[in-house]
């Protein structure tokens, strides 16, 4: 039986564009572009991971607002819950520590880069959306 593994993934959206990160050559899913998040830990809530997820990857602090999508993919090495949540910057700036790369996109260019699969669906539901600044 594969494991299952809970994430969650921040829509972090500034001056009407998204954050998108890339993740890195050794990493799982190598290259892969995503919504930066992580892993839920025991006793936490969704929202409450990603705000530490973010904390601890971006060095900056957020506002997790709404959710966009609860997405299940089975990959290779498991099966990933994936949720994601439209979010707001309210200190700092993102800065690499994780990922290899940076984009503020437009959501219409989302499509433009080579995705994991698990934010795929989040992806079209953020596209079918009216604009969100």
């Amino acid at each position: 039986m594969k494991k299952e593994i809970h994430v969650v993934g921040a829509v972090i959206v500034h001056e009407g564009t998204i954050l998108c990160a890339q993740r890195g050559h050794s990493k799982v899913l190598p290259l892969k572009w995503e919504f930066p998040g992580g892993k839920i830990e025991k006793g936490e809530s969704p929202k409450q991971a990603l705000q530490r997820e973010i904390e601890e990857e971006l060095q900056c602090q957020i506002e997790v607002g709404e959710q966009i999508e609860y997405t299940v993919y089975e990959y290779d090495f498991g099966i990933v819950h994936l949720t994601t949540f439209y979010c707001q910057l309210v200190a700092g700036h993102p800065t690499i520590t994780e990922h290899i790369e940076f984009r503020w996109l437009q959501k219409e260019e989302l499509h433009t880069l080579d995705w994991a699969p698990a934010d795929i669906p989040a992806i079209h539901k953020i596209q079918k959306s009216k604009n969100r600044d």
